[in-house]
């Protein structure tokens, strides 16, 4: 029977895929940084589930979940990294250990998590890794900077995973939702703790004080969490499943932008070049 670790089970879009994986009959191993968050899973799916405190900024953490995992179940089959949050402030005003465990959190925790699961995958020949991204890694709002920035960074170790694994028979996708009825507009969207008053009319509508589409986001977590227990039952992957209809316009006119730019500058790009020999 597969196995799937997920991360961050506690609410939105991670307790959605943790329910959509053990009403598929699968076993899960359901994490969280509080175990007691998570514990109703075992309740509910007590031969399925296992409920793990997981820190992804500890490495003895990921260490220790990776171990009662395999004890439990096995060898893991599936790991999708999607616990995270969200971060608002402009660019100066970032505090630095709040960023730093920005991309404890959303970069180095899910990479260290990746190493740990690949040398059984790579051993055994078989795998799939999913990492949560965003539509922020295509496209660039006031206040975002950081957080576009580590779903940037997180995309690029992906993607070139992808490249690096797959000739070994492991799978990679890299997931980018748009705006979901979840917590991530809410309790889970922290902010800079100096606010400058000269970003009041570009970062200041965006402040998690001042957001208001808590509650009112189009995408439907249970419908994210099938579609996805869906695709990966397909043999083949797309490079990046976009989720969510505003995810498909934003990220759709934000490349269109981006080729369009390309166009208008490519004479000046291409003059770089050494002159071709006659």
């Amino acid at each position: 029977m597969t196995t799937w670790l997920i991360t961050g089970c506690s609410s939105g879009l991670g307790h959605a895929i943790a329910t959509a994986v053990l009403d598929a009959g699968f076993n899960a191993i359901v994490t969280a940084r509080s175990v007691d968050k998570v514990k109703a899973f075992e309740r509910a799916y007590p031969e399925r589930a296992l409920a793990v405190a997981l820190d992804l900024t500890d490495k003895a953490s990921i260490a220790q979940t990776i171990a009662l995992a395999e004890e439990h179940f096995g060898p893991i089959d599936v790991l999708i990294n999607n616990a995270g949050y969200g971060y608002r402030a402009a660019v100066e005003e970032g505090d630095e250990e709040d960023v730093a465990d920005l991309f404890a959190t959303h970069v180095f925790g899910p990479v260290a998590l990746t190493k740990a699961v690949l040398p059984a995958m790579r051993e055994r020949r078989s795998g799939t890794i999913v990492n949560f991204s965003s539509i922020g890694a295509q496209f660039w709002n006031p206040g975002s900077a950081y957080y576009s920035a580590a779903k940037m960074a997180l995309e690029g170790i992906t993607l070139t995973l992808k490249t690096e694994v797959e000739p070994l028979g492991i799978r990679v996708l890299v997931v980018e939702p748009g705006a979901f009825r979840t917590d991530f507009a809410g309790r889970s969207l922290k902010g800079a703790k100096t606010h400058l008053a000269d970003y009041a009319a570009t970062v200041g509508p965006r402040r998690p004080e001042n957001d208001r589409m808590h509650g009112s986001q189009p995408g439907d977590p249970k419908r994210a969490a099938r579609l996805l227990v869906d695709t990966l039952a397909k043999e083949h992957l797309p490079q990046r499943l976009l989720l969510g209809s505003d995810a498909v316009r934003i990220v759709s006119d934000a490349l269109n932008r981006q080729l369009a730019e390309i166009a208008d500058w490519e004479a000046a790009s291409i003059s770089t070049d050494f002159p071709k020999e006659a």
